[in-house]
């Protein structure tokens, strides 16, 4: 490992400037396909644009603002001190991968990453489990840091609190830094987008790339297969919608006016709800000076497929 940069008094813009320059730990399980909530290809418009998106909400900011306290708590449940690095690191061997971690263990060769969770994804925490994304990013940060282990520890809202221990496991990181020098390589630094995952995530992200059209034609070589299964599943899909509809109307004739219907297995609501709607074709005739103030420009591009 070497040192990148102090991030000691590092403000938050150059914090994300040198996140470009490789793949860090909460990159690792997006790249490998086991993110939830990220993409790969969000991860490649990310490193390969030039805009600097300081991108935060609520979750993120607690999650900050508990590591103090994760970190606290994992050293009254271990006896074990830890310290922070205080800058970001790569990895001589492999300089696209970089770490910028929680904590080190004082006395050993590993590290400590703090998470915090809400009580509805205690789940994914239950009988010894660790998200995948999560154990991808201690493989990641054992690789940069040529660590022994890594601990990750978990402050469940309100419930309880876990800490883990994880093993260097070289064969798994051996495969993880060929998917990411693979991303690296042949992606960011190609420009060639990864493949998309049919998230809507991926859809976001092209739309967001590839905001404009040119008035021309490309071949469409190579689809055939895909577009006749494209169909296929449009046919299903709407059969499946179809079949669903006709039993929530079932359900719908048989409780009248009922707000609730409930059995053993099942609870089911038909509740009247009631808002407000705006009259936007109104408010345009009477009052055009209005509607012209307050409406916002977008564009989008409009997705067909018509068989010849």
């Amino acid at each position: 490992m070497k040192k990148l940069v102090p991030t000691l008094g590092l403000d938050k813009s150059a914090w994300l400037e040198y996140r470009k320059m490789g793949i860090g730990g909460s990159d690792a399980g997006a790249v490998c396909g086991f993110n939830p909530y990220r993409t790969a290809i969000e991860v490649y418009q990310d490193k390969t644009s030039k805009e600097i998106e300081e991108f935060d909400n609520e979750a993120m900011r607690q999650g900050r603002e508990f590591e103090d306290y994760v970190a606290r708590r994992f050293t009254e449940a271990t006896g074990k001190k830890v310290r922070r690095a205080n800058a970001m690191y790569f990895d001589e061997n492999h300089p696209f991968m970089l770490a910028d971690v929680d904590r080190m263990v004082v006395g050993e060769n590993a590290g400590l990453e703090c998470k915090t969770a809400s009580p509805y994804l205690a789940d994914k925490w239950e009988d010894g489990k660790i998200p995948m994304h999560y154990q991808l990013q201690c493989y990641h940060y054992m690789s940069v840091m040529n660590a022994e282990a890594w601990y990750i520890a978990v402050l469940i809202y309100g419930r309880e609190f876990k800490f883990y221990r994880l093993e260097r496991d070289e064969e798994l990181i051996t495969d993880l830094r060929h998917i990411e020098e693979d991303f690296w390589r042949n992606h960011v630094e190609k420009g060639v987008m990864p493949n998309p995952d049919g998230s809507k995530l991926a859809d976001s992200v092209i739309a967001e790339y590839f905001k404009e059209s040119v008035p021309i034609t490309v071949p469409l070589n190579g689809f055939n297969e895909k577009l006749k299964r494209r169909q296929e599943l449009i046919d299903i899909i709407s059969r499946m919608d179809t079949e669903k509809k006709q039993i929530e109307q079932e359900l719908k004739l048989y409780m009248g006016e009922a707000e609730l219907a409930e059995n053993d297995s099942y609870l089911v609501s038909w509740k009247a709800f009631h808002t407000n709607k705006l009259d936007v074709e109104r408010l345009k005739k009477e009052r055009p000076e209005v509607y012209e103030e307050f409406s916002k420009k977008t564009s989008a591009r409009r997705f067909t497929v018509k068989a010849a």
